[in-house]
């Protein structure tokens, strides 16, 4: 059997628009193969959700947004069809929130519920409409407004008591302006005055100047003298000290040779014996005298042999 061009090109056609609705369907997130759930949520606004939005389980794409649609009899509520896989168990307490990223991308957050009482394919979840950016930014800033509208407020009070005293203000400032053109002249006279005082620094700086060159060189003669003078008494004291130890050197040189009375004494044992038996000899004389005193203070005192006898009965006695 001999098959027309024009078969051919209309067989062509169908497979090709089959394979386009195919293709194009299952990047709408239609899956022909697989055998996923249908569940549902109704939201109160989807806030620009569109098919083929993911599905998310804690970050992890577990279907897709299958089509949406709107309830007008039942407050212009929207319906979701959510198209999830098969092998994915939905408990009778999941959650589906609707969020959106930094960027604005949407995307339906799924918790799961209590998987040990999971519901059909067909039942519809809890919707949960997450807050968006917007409208965490607009809750963040109306502190902010009110403060700054408090502040507004504030700002316009202090205007409106800076409005009443406009007349004192510019009662001041007039005044202020007279008090300047009357001290403009004192001003004036006082920076001449400044000037001279300058000019008669500078001509004593001057002065001052030449007359410490000229003092300079007597200065430095006065030094020299000085310093002469100085080495000069100098000079003079250690030639007495050294005069002095000379002659002391002689000295002690002429006692250690024995010369002299005084030398003598120092270096001869004799005259220290003879000093010494005589005060031995004046100790006898002392104590003589003071057992016996009429020896020596008697009327006409005694003779020796009248001594020496009383010597002897003192002797006998004893």
């Amino acid at each position: 059997m001999k098959v027309s061009k024009e078969f051919k090109v209309g067989l062509f056609m169908v497979i090709g628009i089959a394979t386009l609705y195919l293709g194009f369907n299952y990047l709408k997130g239609k899956d022909f193969f697989s055998s996923n759930d249908k569940y549902y949520a109704v939201y109160a606004n989807v806030d620009g959700l569109n098919v083929s939005n993911p599905i998310m389980i804690n970050g992890f794409t577990v279907g897709r947004v299958s089509s949406i649609r709107l309830l007008q009899n039942d407050g212009d509520k929207v319906l979701v069809e959510l198209d999830i896989r098969g092998d994915i168990v939905i408990g009778d307490s999941a959650v589906a929130t609707l969020n959106s990223d930094f960027l604005g991308n949407k995307s339906i957050s799924l918790t799961a519920g209590d998987i040990l009482k999971p519901i059909e394919s067909g039942d519809t979840l809890i919707a949960v409409l997450d807050k968006g950016i917007a409208d965490i930014l607009a809750e963040s800033a109306q502190p902010v407004a009110n403060n700054l509208e408090a502040t507004i407020k504030k700002i316009n009070g202090v205007l409106d008591k800076l409005g009443g005293a406009g007349g004192k203000i510019d009662s001041i400032l007039t005044d202020f302006q007279a008090a300047s053109s009357v001290l403009k002249p004192t001003i004036l006279d006082t920076k001449r005055q400044l000037n001279e005082v300058l000019l008669t620094y500078n001509e004593l700086g001057i002065n001052v100047n030449s007359s410490l060159n000229e003092v300079k060189p007597a200065l430095k003669n006065f030094k020299i003298i000085t310093d002469s003078l100085r080495s000069l008494e100098l000079n003079q004291t250690v030639a007495r000290a050294n005069k002095a130890l000379e002659e002391l050197s002689i000295a002690i040189e002429h006692f250690s040779r024995s010369e002299g009375t005084l030398g003598k004494l120092i270096n001869e044992d004799s005259l220290y014996n003879n000093l010494n038996n005589a005060i031995i000899s004046l100790d006898r004389l002392l104590i003589h005298f003071d057992t016996n005193p009429k020896h020596f203070l008697a009327p006409l005192g005694k003779s020796k042999s009248k001594i020496e006898k009383d010597r002897r009965k003192e002797a006998k006695g004893n």
